[in-house]
């Protein structure tokens, strides 16, 4: 049968310092594990080894920017489920334009108003969530059926 819900997971992907903090505060009455990346690359890592159901990127990064970090998750199978709220001080049509083909999920523009991102967050958690129990119980239906042979 499925599993039962977990924590979520956050990770905050921003190399400024002052940047992470207020978003740490902002979430900090939330259910959920928080972890921090300080660039592209630690970005990648952390997805590996932390497992985040939602990631909220900054678009402008060393190493790797955000709209890079965001193509390289979504192109892959194993990570293309996790959310993206892009985070940006861009605000740009072309910008927008560039994280919505970069694969995010949505976008919020720097300075971030506390309820408008605890309510993305809290939206785009539900929906990964959601998504989720949707496969696995695909996964349960097609194993039956796979058991039982299909149906007449």
């Amino acid at each position: 049968m499925p599993e039962l819900s977990h924590t979520s997971r956050i990770l905050i992907a921003d190399d400024n310092g002052p940047n992470v903090e207020l978003l740490e505060a902002y979430l900090n009455g939330l259910d959920c594990e928080i972890a921090v990346a300080v660039d592209g690359r630690d970005t990648l890592e952390k997805v590996a080894s932390f497992l985040p159901d939602l990631i909220l990127l900054d678009v402008m990064m060393p190493k790797l920017s955000g709209f890079e970090v965001c193509e390289k998750l979504k192109a892959d199978p194993a990570t293309r489920g996790i959310m993206i709220l892009m985070v940006t001080a861009l605000n740009e049509l072309g910008d927008i334009e560039r994280a919505v083909e970069a694969g995010t999920d949505d976008f919020l523009s720097k300075p971030v108003n506390k309820l408008e991102l605890l309510k993305r967050v809290e939206n785009m958690l539900k929906l990964h969530h959601v998504t989720d129990e949707v496969e696995r119980l695909r996964q349960y239906i097609a194993q039956m059926e796979n058991a039982t042979g299909p149906r007449r």
